[in-house]
């Protein structure tokens, strides 16, 4: 698999962490959050490329993307 389709893949299958939403899938944390967390300013890393990604789906609707590649 391609490193682009890979990361799709990884961000879709990722949990947060920790924090509030520890535990709970990266897309399925609420927008609001995302937000917040943008605001504040993501992780370095990884983690902080794939709650990117989620904030640009979430605020373009395209969540399902994220949704349909978890059963891969």
């Amino acid at each position: 698999m391609i490193p682009d389709k890979q990361f799709l893949v990884d961000t879709a299958n990722m949990k947060m962490p920790f924090g509030k939403y520890k535990g709970t899938y990266l897309i399925d944390i609420p927008e609001y959050y995302i937000i917040w967390y943008k605001n504040q300013g993501f992780p370095k890393g990884k983690l902080g490329k794939m709650l990117g990604l989620v904030y640009e789906l979430k605020i373009n609707g395209l969540e399902d993307i994220l949704r349909k590649l978890r059963t891969l």
